[in-house]
């Protein structure tokens, strides 16, 4: 990442530019400060625990990678952060942007923020863009509600974010409509607006879902520009580490609705220190290794977030698991210089295990404690932005069912 002194961009490091934010040094100078974010929806069977005391910091040009399971909470964090969650979400916690607590402002305040200062790139490129506006109607309009300018200065505007993106023939494209575009091309579309007025953080939730390799590349490549052009930080929120590996500065991996894991990109890859991130690892195919082996599976599924149980939610599909891990959830404590663990014996996992000899131990006949299995359906919160549950997990539309 090139540094801008008029900017105070950061240049981009190997060990990751600082810790996510648990501590108070650095915290006030984050571009967006998250602090013991809580998110819960009443239904009818209880309340769902959708994110759990998520924190983490950024500064300008930083790459914040999150990832885990779908239902981990990871979309329901981050519209949390931007206000879009329904309002049946009971929100709790803390969510600064350059100092300012975005959290229990009203939607006209948050409209100044939405899209001018902090932009989110939406899962489904399919859905995404209105499909019976053209392209350049939907650019031109991300930048005529946040400037004072011209359609004609707005039309020239769009030209330009086309091309900046990699769309060929622009001034052509942008007169047509999203169904004569590609999913890949939709979705560098989408990367377009949120990058229209030069926000300060882009949150980019699965942007290479459902998309062939060869796109994912481009898109990523678009994004990578994205992030130049605006010189903003980011939040990437993605299934595949091997997205976060070629583009984050750190990594905050997150299990039933809570962080398990934070750190460095190359501390968290090269030494994790939870057994649910070593578990992601192993189940991450590798081209440096010729082997037939099979890949290592983590067996079982995520607890339901309706009253979850005590202790370690991981408890159920964990090789480590102790009698402790039953009844005393673990903090997220330091196990290495800027690199945090949730984990009681996480000093047992130093040395680089193999995930397929330490998950060996787990098969796939384990019988799980019945308080840890998947919960039934619950029928639908009634009022605006409907929520429902499935396995206790929440489905918002922007992450898949388990």
């Amino acid at each position: 990442m090139t540094s801008d002194s008029a900017l105070t961009t950061p240049a981009r490091t190997d060990s990751g530019p600082g810790d996510a934010g648990f501590d108070e040094t650095g915290f006030d100078e984050a571009v967006l400060a998250v602090e013991d974010l809580t998110v819960d929806f009443p239904t009818p069977d209880g309340v769902v625990q959708a994110v759990r005391g998520v924190s983490y910091r950024l500064r300008s040009g930083e790459v914040l990678g999150i990832v885990g399971e779908s239902g981990s909470g990871k979309s329901v964090t981050s519209l949390a952060v931007m206000g879009l969650l329904p309002r049946t979400a009971r929100v709790s916690g803390s969510v600064r942007f350059r100092g300012r607590e975005l959290i229990g402002l009203s939607d006209n305040q948050m409209n100044a923020v939405r899209g001018k200062k902090i932009a989110m790139i939406f899962q489904d490129p399919m859905t995404s863009l209105n499909p019976v506006y053209k392209i350049g109607y939907q650019l031109a309009e991300a930048v005529l509600a946040h400037n004072d300018v011209s359609r004609e200065a707005a039309r020239k505007r769009a030209v330009e974010l086309l091309e900046l993106v990699g769309i060929p023939f622009p001034e052509k494209r942008i007169d047509q409509y999203p169904h004569e575009f590609s999913g890949g091309m939709r979705q560098r579309v989408v990367i377009a607006i949120a990058m229209a007025n030069d926000p300060d953080v882009i949150i980019a939730d699965e942007p290479t879902t459902a998309l062939d390799v060869t796109v994912q590349a481009q898109v990523l490549e678009a994004l990578r520009a994205a992030q130049l052009e605006t010189h903003a930080a980011m939040v990437l929120i993605t299934h595949d580490l091997g997205v976060v590996a070629g583009q984050a500065d750190r990594v905050l991996v997150m299990y039933a609705g809570k962080p398990v894991e934070i750190g460095p990109v190359d501390s968290i890859y090269y030494g994790p220190q939870m057994p649910y991130t070593l578990g992601l690892l192993g189940s991450l195919p590798r081209l440096d290794v010729r082997s037939q082996e099979r890949l290592t599976p983590i067996q079982g599924a995520p607890p339901s977030l309706l009253n979850l149980p005590p202790g370690c939610p991981f408890t159920p599909r964990c090789p480590l698991a102790r009698p402790i891990c039953q009844t005393v959830e673990p903090e997220l404590l330091q196990v290495a210089p800027e690199h945090r663990a949730a984990c009681h014996f996480s000093a047992e996992l130093r040395g680089h295990p193999d995930p397929a000899e330490l998950f060996a131990t787990t098969t796939a006949d384990t019988q799980l404690p019945a308080e840890f299995g998947a919960a039934a359906s619950t029928d639908a919160v009634p009022g605006p932005g409907e929520v429902h549950t499935v396995g206790g997990a929440i489905d918002t539309g922007e992450e898949e069912l388990p």
